[in-house]
């Protein structure tokens, strides 16, 4: 796959940040990348917290999106997931996933850690890909913890409108984590590792508002790490960075990593 071609030029200003970010590129050994909804959004998967189509708009997160409100009332959980599950069986990789996967590929970028639950990045190409927030490419039986593939139980849910169920009579929960749950502590702990490893750090797409995702950039820059953000909105995290660029992702990573 070739890499997309910019349509038009940065403001003088992003022009400057991204040729600095470039730098500290061309300079790193250990380049992680962190990425959350923002990364995805050229793809048409909504956010979760933006005013205008973010899914906690019209819902109270803990009333659908946790692991006690999913035990009680499970059809709450699948009516609410539906307009993000099509939009994620819509989707397609955009430039910015693409360029992170041919980063990897020519041994530039050493691992994404992501705040994502769509699989774009490992149909870009990434294999080095650390899911905090877990996928739905599987679901488990909160019964008997059989596991199945997630397309199954999806597709039963579009089929019957009511939450899909394991042979043994269990509802099937798709592999994301909810409100409530543990973090995966496998791939939090090597998520940790590739902080402390970086020695540089880019930040996609994420608001730094949800931890433990948001502490890893801050973990980075303490072990020596350079931080560089790609973020549209402000973070807790920019007076710490060396540089911060606020443009369109699927404009800024390709241009980075050409």
């Amino acid at each position: 796959m070739r890499m997309p071609r910019l349509r038009r030029g940065f403001d003088p200003e992003t022009e400057r940040a991204v040729a600095t970010a470039r730098q500290l590129i061309a300079q790193a050994r250990h380049v992680v990348a962190l990425t959350g909804a923002g990364i995805s959004t050229p793809s048409g998967i909504p956010d979760f917290r933006s005013p205008s189509s973010g899914l906690w708009v019209m819902e109270d997160p803990m009333d659908v999106a946790s692991i006690w409100a999913f035990r009680r009332r499970p059809e709450a959980f699948f009516e609410w997931v539906r307009p993000l599950a099509d939009a994620i069986l819509m989707a397609t990789p955009n430039p910015a996933h693409v360029a992170l996967a041919h980063a990897e590929r020519a041994g530039k970028l050493r691992a994404i850690v992501t705040q994502n639950i769509d699989d774009l990045h490992g149909r870009a190409g990434s294999h080095q890909v650390l899911e905090l927030h877990g996928h739905m490419r599987e679901a488990t039986c909160i019964r008997c913890f059989r596991i199945v593939p997630g397309a199954i139980a999806l597709e039963r849910f579009m089929q019957t409108g009511t939450p899909p169920h394991c042979v043994c009579g269990g509802v099937l929960k798709p592999n994301v984590i909810l409100f409530g749950e543990m973090l995966p502590q496998d791939v939090l702990v090597r998520a940790q590792e590739q902080a402390r490893a970086a020695d540089l750090m880019i930040v996609v797409g994420s608001s730094l508002e949800v931890a433990p995702a948001s502490d890893l950039p801050l973990l980075a820059v303490e072990t020596g790490a350079r931080l560089v953000i790609v973020n549209y909105d402000p973070t807790a995290l920019d007076a710490e960075a060396d540089v911060v660029i606020r443009d369109d992702v699927a404009r800024v990573l390709p241009s980075l990593f050409k």
